[in-house]
């Protein structure tokens, strides 16, 4: 390794370390970034410098560290040059969101289409038009697009999508038919993350999220559980009942057939798709006896499924997200009560049950939000295009 090659590694070490340190204390001055990271006041100087001129970080105001001595200048990150595009691939809708550096969200787009019975390269053709016009928009508010990640419905690996029953995909490589980058994940998953960086914060718990299909995605210490292959989470093809109807997945008696949007909606009396919910909360507020049975046996159904997920992981709390979310009122004294009835003779507790604040947004926050930790966990590329000159952005 030659010294050039060695001095390139340590300095993007330091500068991840340096934007690190400003994202986990700023603002902060550059006199305590020395203190803390242990590099000398003068390399700190130089990676504030290199990290303010590629948009990462800005200065304002004056800040005491302590005491004594003069005030430094405070360092933030800035939201205003770098950001990361989240998308989502689900049965009934397509969506994408902008988050900038500071994990603030700038644009939101959903676009309704029916994507059950087109071709993956369909599909992917009217999401690229929305990672286009996504770029764009940012681009006419000063933001440039650092990376994107896309949300899928099923379990991924290598950016090969293994079975989207739901959609009717199996085996789709997701990540090289797409025309544009971006990396591809689980939606659950994403979801999962995206509670954890933008609603209920770090710790223990168990995201539900329920769509079409139902997810999960378990967070342990702050960090998400992904399994041996990176497949766990598949919540909604735990068996409720063993001689229950077909799932498209194959078995039988699966979750979702019971408390799925489409089973859901169905038990209701309602068509399906998106605006079944809306016409399904009118008629929970106005006390319709069927849409109050729909919600309390979809609500039995989970809580089956979930005494199996809390005997197997023991989560510190249940998070309940996706359409779940609106239906919280109806549904959690049927899930608590199942879980309380199921689990009594074992436990003095079940885990605490509660709502996501985040809705159907958690899987492209999270999405976003996983490019915008890459990023400030090594900027050195970001630092390096801004001393060179800016690419197509």
């Amino acid at each position: 390794m030659t010294q050039a090659v060695r001095h390139d590694s340590m300095r993007a070490r330091n500068l991840g370390v340096v934007l690190g340190e400003v994202r986990r204390s700023g603002p902060i001055t550059r006199a305590a970034l020395a203190e803390i990271t242990g590099l000398t006041k003068t390399t700190v100087s130089k990676m504030v410098g290199d990290l303010i001129d590629a948009g990462m970080v800005t200065e304002s105001g004056a800040l005491r560290d302590g005491e004594r001595g003069r005030p430094g200048t405070a360092v933030t990150l800035s939201g205003e040059r770098v950001a990361a595009l989240g998308l989502e691939i689900n049965v009934d809708y397509l969506s994408a969101c902008v988050v900038d550096l500071t994990l603030s969200v700038r644009l939101r787009y959903t676009q309704a289409v029916d994507n059950r019975t087109a071709p993956p390269v369909e599909t992917l053709a009217h999401l690229q038009k929305l990672f286009h016009k996504a770029v764009d928009e940012a681009r006419s508010e000063g933001l440039s697009i650092a990376g994107s990640t896309l949300a899928v419905p099923g379990p991924v690996d290598g950016g090969r999508l293994h079975s989207a029953p739901n959609l009717g995909w199996h085996d789709v490589r997701v990540g090289e038919l797409l025309n544009f980058p971006a990396a591809v994940d689980n939606e659950a998953n994403l979801a999962a993350l995206g509670e954890l960086w933008f609603g209920s914060g770090p710790g223990d718990f168990l995201h539900v999220s329920g769509e079409i299909g139902i997810g999960a995605g378990l967070v342990v210490g702050g960090a998400l559980f992904r399994g041996a292959r990176g497949l766990a989470g598949e919540l909604g093809h735990v068996i409720v009942s063993p001689e229950g109807p077909n799932c498209r997945c194959g078995g039988r008696g699966c979750l979702e057939q019971y408390a799925g949007q489409e089973a859901l909606l169905r038990a209701a009396g309602l068509g399906g798709g998106q605006a079944g919910i809306p016409e399904l909360l009118e008629r929970l507020h106005a006390g319709e006896t069927r849409a109050l049975e729909a919600c309390a046996c979809a609500g039995q159904a989970l809580g089956v499924a979930l005494t199996s997920a809390i005997h197997l992981m023991d989560p510190g709390t249940i998070v309940l997200g996706g359409i779940f979310a609106p239906l919280f009122p109806w549904i959690r004294d049927p899930v608590h009560e199942t879980m309380t009835a199921r689990l009594a003779m074992m436990r003095h507790a079940v885990p605490e049950l509660t709502v996501s604040r985040l809705g159907g947004d958690a899987a492209t926050l999270g999405a976003a939000g996983q490019v915008i930790h890459r990023i400030i966990a090594d900027p050195w590329t970001h630092v390096a295009t801004a001393r060179t000159g800016p690419g197509p952005r």
